[in-house]
């Protein structure tokens, strides 16, 4: 088997049985990166990967590897990796190197995953094309057939992260999700993208956007190996007041994709005005998929699915101007070098220098909602109709085991193509948004190609801590659909 067809459970098996080492699979990945144009990584860490992946051979040759022993994954830039370059993917944290790593990359790490570098994102995990970001344009892999020349978006704000597992730069990624971060660019990608149930990873030690949504996931070819790296990620966190002190499944080995008995439902306001056929035609064949693996098929009503947009653009918005208040050029990060007279214009020289135009965009909107006379208008009505739409899930889940949706309302789109307008770029979270705000879990899965070869994903989400579920119904997807991962 060649590396470039490995999958995380294949390349565990032939660590295991000595086929190849640790350290022959980080120098194909190191070399790999080198050679790629699509800018999938902000910093590379080709230092670091071969001296974790030295010490991986060590602890296999004795019998002690962990879950994803000397396996290379890809990390985004918006986890604290210490002593590596954090920038999240901005000009105000270009020269931060943290002293601690996140719960999550250690985590990480301490299952015996190897570093290839971090990954390029939208700044501050704001966009949904990977545009934003300071250090230019993630390009997507894929081509269309009948556009070759078109430079295509990978999706966002975890762009550069699934870019990187989409053209086999890395085995498996770690992305955030805060309103579709993931599984947006999963299915621009055509692969497994899953955002875990809010609470099952930690937090701290993730540069945080807007806090009540933020939720660390994995990238991976396929839904076994995105249940194995999830599985190393997840767990308990004293240092995180939001991580939930339950113990983690072995998702991995009870992934099953007989689906008898199961009921699915699929939301009749996903339904929207102007769906593309294409979407239209790919979740009927999910339907069908999950029909053939034993599932029934019910109606469901999410009737409060229609505000999720505003009230997201409400309450993110809201919680990311008073997260990135903490940049100020004081104490770390980018400070202006202009000369200021006062405290004050230092920190507004020092914010306009450093902040792209959406991050401005999206501090401007959350400093409005949370000021005085427009509060109890805005961001309190706002977290109201979040607590409805939380609700409309838990009553179709008191009839059905899982929801499905398309992931996003189209295939991959042109670089540029949506940049002028900033509503219809919101408008590619429109599916995975609600999901978002009530916490749960959500897994977006290839399940297809349209007519211009590229591929479209589709969405399950299923009740809090039933990530279970979610990977179960993916691969019956990923079974029936017989979808393959080309290679770049």
């Amino acid at each position: 088997m060649s590396f470039n067809e490995l999958t995380i459970e294949s390349a565990l098996k032939g660590l295991k049985n000595k086929q190849f080492s640790s350290v022959e699979l980080a120098k194909n990945y190191n070399e790999r990166i080198k050679k790629s144009q699509s800018n999938c990584f902000i910093t590379t860490t080709e230092e670091v990967a071969l001296k974790q992946a030295e010490q991986s051979d060590k602890k296999i040759a004795s019998g002690q590897g962990g879950l994803l022993e000397g396996v290379p994954i890809a990390v985004k830039d918006l986890f604290c990796t210490k002593g590596v370059r954090t920038t999240a993917a901005s000009k105000i944290l270009g020269n931060f190197i943290p002293q601690y790593e996140s719960t999550v990359s250690a985590n990480l790490f301490k299952s015996g995953a190897v570093m290839v570098g971090k990954t390029n994102l939208d700044e501050f995990a704001m966009g949904s094309a990977n545009i934003t970001s300071a250090y230019g344009n993630v390009l997507s892999p894929w081509k269309s057939t009948k556009h070759p020349k078109k430079k295509l978006v990978p999706g966002g704000s975890s762009g550069g992260s699934a870019a990187a597992v989409a053209e086999d730069l890395a085995l498996g990624s770690l992305g955030t999700d805060t309103g579709g971060s993931i599984r947006q660019p999963a299915a621009f990608c055509g692969i497994t993208g899953i955002k875990p149930t809010y609470g099952r990873c930690s937090r701290w030690g993730t540069v945080a956007f807007a806090s009540s949504l933020d939720q660390a996931g994995v990238f991976a070819k396929n839904v076994k190996d995105s249940a194995l790296l999830l599985q190393a990620i997840s767990g308990y966190d004293e240092k995180d007041s939001t991580s939930v002190n339950l113990e983690v499944p072995n998702w991995f080995a009870n992934i099953n994709s007989n689906l008898k008995g199961k009921k699915i439902g699929i939301p009749k306001e996903y339904n929207v005005d102007g769906i593309p056929e294409e979407i239209k035609k790919i979740w009927e064949k999910g339907a069908e998929f999950l029909k053939a693996a034993g599932a029934e098929i019910i109606e469901v009503s999410l009737p409060h699915t229609k505000y999720a947009l505003p009230v997201y653009y409400t309450v993110a918005p809201a919680e990311c101007s008073s997260n990135l208040a903490r940049y100020d050029g004081v104490r770390y990060g980018h400070r202006t070098s202009e000369k200021t007279n006062s405290l004050d214009e230092m920190y507004e020289k020092t914010r306009a220098e450093g902040f792209g135009d959406e991050v401005k965009r999206r501090i401007m909107i959350g400093t409005y909602v949370l000021s005085a006379g427009y509060y109890e208008a805005y961001y309190v009505k706002a977290q109201k109709i979040r607590t409805l739409i939380a609700q409309d899930f838990a009553t179709a889940f008191e009839k059905v085991d899982a929801i499905l949706t398309p992931t996003a309302p189209s295939a991959a789109f042109e670089i540029g193509a949506n940049e002028d307008d900033p509503v219809k770029m919101y408008l590619n979270d429109i599916f995975t948004i609600p999901a978002s705000l009530a916490g749960l879990p959500g897994i977006a899965v290839p399940a297809g190609l349209n007519d211009e070869g590229l591929p479209l994903g589709l969405q399950i989400i299923t009740k809090p801590w039933d990530e279970q579920t979610c990977f179960n119904v993916a691969k019956a997807i990923e079974d029936q659909a017989g979808y393959k991962l080309p290679s770049f």
